[in-house]
């Protein structure tokens, strides 16, 4: 019986040590992990995504040697009580309002500042899209109209192989994918332990193989259609997307501070809602944008480019929000009114005719709910028309 027990200790204290030893190499994937399966709690969110570097792996950027643009500042606007309280219904950290170039209105809240660096999330997608538009012109990309896998070849045989890069842009692929972020299972959350276990993000696309529509044909939001686009400009380009974003956009915008992705183990950049910013500077993008790609005397974004990605193009649902080259626009959007949206209350809102620009930053638990994306659309409406 003794001997029994003495090998049943000293199993014990390898399996302890061995253990140890387990947790002590995967201590960098258990600990992204974890920040993954806490990222959105109550105690935790809005600190979480002002220091997303903390925890995932990163990839910065310069934002260049140039000076700092100014923003300019106006005549100062002050919230109502209706945005006072939208503010503090919505979990707003971070708003910016521009009115013809000019600061009008700076705020921040539950214990942020204008120095925190914010988790975009899908708003990086209308990044991505601006980066395809100057990668087009260059040449790299002969039509939008090629096929995915022309730039891609990992992707053939997969649900990408027949859809072109204009149906990728459209979020209108057809590849079936599951975007609930409130199932564990879901593919949305399947792709965060990807990124928070150092696996591949291309890997992961290039594992997709089912369709529920022929691709340009139905428009459903799939947020790895942008990773395929990055996948699109990088077979293209032979360079990565961070050090394309930093040349052509980042540097010569005069940013505040250096922005950063998150990065999934092999450094791709995840492109799909990884970019990180502070406030003021997602307002300069924006403002860039009204300028129809104008900034500092420079031509950032070809012009044509901006008008045709930020239309409705993608065959979304009569009634629905519209969709164009990874911009949103309201139901009812009047002509140059669009936005950049990302989950938890993020938004870069323009308005070409009133000349507004609106640059908020959130950790909206609530964002999900019946109305809230229509009501935060109203409310930006409600601000511009204030000023």
């Amino acid at each position: 019986m003794r001997t029994v027990l003495k090998f049943l200790a000293r199993a014990t204290l390898v399996l302890i040590v061995l253990l140890v030893l387990v947790g002590f190499w995967k201590r960098e994937q258990i600990t992204r992990l974890l920040a993954v399966n806490s990222l959105f709690s109550e105690e935790k969110i809005v600190g979480n995504f002002s220091n997303m570097d903390s925890a995932f792996l990163t990839h910065s950027m310069s934002r260049g040697d140039g000076p700092v643009t100014p923003l300019p500042g106006g005549e100062s606007w002050a919230p109502d009580a209706g945005v006072n309280t939208w503010i503090k219904d919505r979990a707003v950290t971070g708003l910016v309002v521009l009115k013809d170039g000019l600061l009008r209105h700076e705020s921040y809240y539950l214990g942020t500042g204008p120095e925190d660096r914010r988790i975009s999330w899908s708003m990086a997608k209308s990044y991505l899209s601006a980066l395809i538009g100057i990668v087009l012109e260059q040449g790299a990309i002969a039509s939008l109209d090629d096929p995915v896998v022309q730039y891609v070849p990992a992707l053939k045989g997969s649900a990408y192989d027949g859809a072109s890069i204009r149906n990728v842009l459209n979020m209108a692929s057809g590849v079936v994918f599951d975007e609930d972020y409130l199932d564990f299972n879901s593919d949305i959350n399947r792709m965060g332990r990807v990124l928070a276990l150092g696996r591949s993000m291309d890997q992961f696309a290039a594992g997709l193989e089912d369709s529920f529509a022929p691709a340009g044909e139905t428009w459903k939001y799939v947020s790895i259609d942008t990773h395929v686009i990055g996948m699109i400009v990088r077979g293209a380009t032979g360079r990565s997307i961070p050090d394309l974003l930093q040349e052509h956009v980042i540097a010569p915008m005069g940013l505040e501070a250096d922005p950063y992705y998150l990065t999934d183990g092999y450094g791709v950049a995840f492109v799909l809602g990884g970019l990180n910013l502070t406030t003021r500077d997602y307002a300069r993008f924006g403002e860039m944008f009204r300028q129809d790609g104008m900034w500092n005397g420079q031509q950032i974004v070809p012009a044509d480019w901006i008008a045709a990605s930020t239309r409705p193009s993608a065959p979304t649902a009569t009634g629905s929000e519209q969709y164009g080259y990874q911009w949103w626009m309201a139901p009812d959007a009047t002509e140059g009114e669009y936005y950049a949206r990302g989950i938890y209350g993020q938004y870069i809102y323009i308005d070409k005719t009133r000349g507004v620009v609106i640059a908020l930053n959130g950790a909206d638990r609530g964002f999900r709910g019946e109305g809230v994306n229509a009501g935060n659309i109203d409310m930006f409406r409600h601000i511009a028309a204030s000023l």
